[in-house]
């Protein structure tokens, strides 16, 4: 893991059919993980997590996470199911197309040759979903591997590889993955009614890069399908999707422009149980049953940049415009009684943005200036939700949403100066925008006995942040620092307006032990922070890593939510830290050792469930068998820490994952 250096004068070679990064994010936070920083995860999002304060909603990663829960954050700002960070693959959004959320499995870490993780920055040339940053990632572009693996309960088989066929290159990813899974209440709490949460995975990706004249030409299209349990008797969720994009890019040399030209479609659907649970967690009872949520969404973008080298230094602007389309809705029957479904749910809608944004850089001598700006018009139309009686037909709900639009105009400023041959500051400055999922516009759900209300009114989140950054690289060690504040106003909470047990307008029944929330821009939430990084290695064999993220964040529930204001949000922890060694005591033997470390949290928007400090430690060896062959084992939380991931109105705790041992084969070329 590294921070982004500052821009290289040379030309910068085209690999598959995308740009390189801009020269100007150097001007940014960027911090870039190679493909030797992902081999030793098996999951993305638990890769991602060696940056502090870069995490699911929860506190798990998806090898147990719903997928409703895997939206990604970064900086404990505001964490949220649907996510305020956009993951892009080669520039195509993986982000779920009707809740925001990213099934992590559709992108197996042995697919990928790296990523870069933007914190902050705002919208720039990414767009729309960029509210806390951007992960981007880059697919495979040569050589091959194949990881297969057995844990406890389970395993899991991962490959990836590229051939060529005359000038075409094509480049197979392929994933398999079964596990038991744990049972995430324990102890006297748990009863008859907890159960594990089971997983299987599968996932499969084909490419297609051709050159033609003085462009690359790519083809892609990919899979996924996963279904796993929900640690409740009567609740699983499934999730599955396809995504086909094209892809045409010239790379910018100095006697011409480089551009790119990317289509893309994507298709996901979703099935989610929810139960009731008895109070002696004996028994569980149908709550909910989410049978099918399809959703399409489609995109398109384009950009033009040059790049000028002179005997001042180097320049360089880009020109853009992208627009993204969404349509989906849920279906599910709820009310359950006297052994049956009662009534029967349809509701959906459809969201779009379009933008244009021009990007521009300069670098003379220690100097890096970067900015831009973009206006985005999104729209919310064809919403409506319907809610029919299955005994009679009759709706009991028919509701039809207007539709809505509006503009929002963003920017970014960062400047960089190199201070010493091995030093360099940075400041920038920064907005950008999220606007609502179709899941938080339309859809209400249900965990538990908890209750959370759909809202269709919502408005877009805004955030505008500075930050300033310092950055030392020496012959053996590295260290940089950064400061920032953010605000995000119009922020998208769950807010508690009930209590059970009652009967509440348009929500119905919630039982004892339960609340009721409904998504609202409840005011503004304000986070100041401090990110370090640092490594070094002590000899050859021997090397150290650590980093520390500090997020101070507090609601302002203003006139909607007054109750929330001096709060934290839900899921932020104040602090998060972790450390590693890295030790090769023998020529084949690779030793290492993280620990990872957390503040405690709140469950809920009211601070009142509270989710402890957690600490956990992983081990891993690897034997090197030869050049093209690994052998593995690992311990992750090695001590069986109990790790409270959630916790219920009644005080009932769930936790993560507890000591696994995985062996495993690594084979490479």
């Amino acid at each position: 893991m590294i921070q982004l250096p500052p821009p290289e004068l040379p030309e910068v070679t085209v690999t598959a059919a995308r740009l390189p990064p801009a020269a100007g994010e150097a001007a940014f936070a960027v911090i870039r993980l190679a493909e030797a920083d992902l081999h030793a995860e098996q999951r993305l999002d638990e890769a991602l997590a060696s940056v502090p304060a870069v995490s699911l909603f929860r506190r798990t990663s998806s090898l147990s996470a719903n997928p409703t829960t895997q939206g990604i954050s970064l900086r404990a700002i505001a964490p949220s199911g649907a996510g305020r960070t956009l993951v892009t693959l080669d520039g195509v959004p993986l982000n779920d197309p009707f809740g925001g959320w990213v099934i992590w499995s559709q992108v197996p870490t042995e697919s990928l040759s790296g990523l870069d993780i933007v914190r902050g920055s705002g919208a720039g040339p990414y767009g729309a979903g960029a509210l806390t940053g951007v992960i981007s990632l880059w697919e495979r572009d040569d050589g091959a591997v194949l990881d297969a693996s057995i844990a406890d309960g389970g395993g899991r088989v991962s490959a990836s590889g590229t051939a060529t066929a005359g000038p075409v290159r094509f480049v197979a990813s392929g994933l398999y993955e079964t596990r038991d899974g744990h049972v995430p209440v324990r102890g006297a709490a748990a009863g008859a009614a907890d159960t594990p949460l089971d997983l299987e995975v599968r996932s499969a990706v084909l490419r297609a890069d051709l050159p033609v004249a003085d462009a690359v030409i790519s083809l892609r299209a990919a899979a996924f399908d996963e279904d796993r349990g929900s640690g409740l008797a009567g609740a699983r969720a499934t999730a599955s999707g396809n995504l086909l994009s094209a892809t045409a890019v010239a790379g910018s040399r100095a006697d011409r422009l480089g551009w790119r030209l990317q289509a893309w479609r994507r298709e996901s659907d979703l099935a989610n149980t929810s139960v009731a649970v008895a109070a002696d967690r004996a028994t569980t009872t149908p709550a909910n049953d989410q049978f099918e949520t399809p959703a399409t969404g489609w995109g398109l973008n384009a950009a033009l940049r040059r790049t000028t080298v002179s005997g001042i230094g180097r320049a360089e602007w880009e020109l853009g415009a992208d627009a993204r389309f969404n349509e989906g809705e849920t279906r599910e029957r709820f009310r359950y009684m006297a052994g049956a479904f009662t009534r029967d749910r349809v509701a959906g809608g459809e969201t779009s943005v379009v933008g244009a944004y021009a990007e521009g850089s300069s670098s003379i001598g220690p100097w890096l200036i970067a900015g831009g700006l973009r206006i985005d018009q999104w729209r919310n139309e064809s919403g409506r939700r319907l809610e029919p009686d299955l005994s009679t037909g009759l709706p009991t709900l028919d509701e039809t949403d207007p539709d809505r639009s509006g503009e929002v105009v963003s920017a970014r400023l960062g400047v960089r100066r190199e201070i010493a041959a091995d030093q360099a500051l940075r400041l920038a400055a920064y907005t950008g925008f999220r606007p609502a999922t179709l899941n938080e516009l339309h859809r209400p759900f249900r965990v538990g006995n908890d209750l959370t209300e759909a809202n269709a009114a919502l408005e877009p989140e805004q955030l505008t942040g500075v930050e300033a950054g310092w950055a030392w690289t020496g012959e053996r060690a590295s260290l940089t620092a950064t400061v920032f504040w953010n605000e995000i106003k119009d922020a998208i909470v769950n807010v508690t307006t009930g209590v059970g047990p009652g009967v509440f307008p348009r929500a119905g029944f919630v039982p004892a032990g339960g609340v009721l929330r409904q998504r609202m821009n409840a005011g503004t939430i304000e986070a100041t922070g401090l990110e370090i990084d640092g490594r070094f290695e002590v000899s050859d064999a021997l090397s150290v890593r650590a980093a520390l993220s500090l997020t101070d964040a507090q609601l302002d529930g203003g006139v909607l939510a007054p109750q929330l204001t001096g709060l934290r949000p839900a899921q932020a922890p104040d602090w998060s830290a972790t450390t590693g060694v890295d030790w090769r005591p023998v020529d084949r033997l690779s030793l290492a050792a993280d620990l990872r470390w957390e503040s405690s949290r709140f469950e809920d928007d009211l601070n009142s469930r509270v989710l402890e400090a957690a600490v956990t430690a992983d081990l891993r060896a690897e034997w090197s068998a030869s050049p093209s062959a690994t052998l593995w084992f690992a311990a992750d939380n090695l001590f069986d820490a109990e790790v409270e991931v959630s916790e219920t109105a009644t005080g009932v705790a769930g936790f993560g994952p507890p000591r696994t041992f995985s062996l495993g084969v690594r084979l490479s070329r």
